[in-house]
């Protein structure tokens, strides 16, 4: 990302009018290496409904690019969707992500017998799968999908709610006290919190 687009977050404040409600995702999308690999997997062995499988010959800025858009449904209709771009195509693209480091995507079914079920479900397709982790709110299984994308399933905590408004109303206090403890180390590694001062 350049600095450029890193520097826009210095004027957020600047903006007046009233932000209008999001409602959730409609779709995240990521890049995959194969498109039918990647259906197998979302379809075939998490079981998603196949939405979409666009094909373009031109990017959304007319470059001759040809790429496949791909959506797979959950269950609350909305989607993970892929781009198979064969054009830049690269291995190290695809190594496996680090959850915390990288990213990672939740899942959620409702019902710990349904996260028991995925949990065989991976084993017997001879897919890692690690878990489940109690996380008090939640307790979740982690795995990765053909793209290196690290994924997981999690089921919500009896207590869920509870934790949650809990946690909500210290959130301002919670930032403050991380910041307090990592500001130094950031400002020593990023170039916006130096600028900003």
């Amino acid at each position: 990302m350049s600095n450029e687009l890193l520097g826009t977050v210095a004027h957020i404040g600047d903006a007046k009018t009233p932000a209008p409600k999001i409602t959730g995702f409609h779709h995240i999308a990521y890049r995959c290496r194969d498109a039918d690999e990647t259906r197998k997997f979302y379809v075939d062995l998490l079981g998603l409904k196949p939405a979409a499988a666009l094909a373009f010959d031109r990017d959304p800025g007319g470059k001759d690019r040809p790429f496949m858009h791909l959506f797979f449904e959950m269950g609350d209709g909305k989607f993970i969707a892929f781009f198979d771009e064969p054009g830049s195509a690269d291995d190290a693209v695809f190594r496996m992500k680090d959850g915390i480091e990288d990213y990672h995507f939740a899942f959620e079914v409702t019902t710990r017998a349904e996260l028991d079920d995925f949990i065989a479900r991976l084993k017997e397709a001879k897919v890692p799968v690690f878990g489940p982790i109690d996380h008090h709110f939640c307790h979740s299984i982690y795995f990765f999908d053909p793209n290196g994308l690290a994924c997981e399933i999690t089921v919500r905590d009896a207590k869920h709610d509870e934790i949650m408004q809990a946690e909500g109303g210290r959130v301002a206090q919670a930032i403050r006290e991380w910041t307090e403890k990592t500001r130094a180390l950031k400002k020593a590694r990023l170039k916006l919190l130096n600028a900003a001062d």
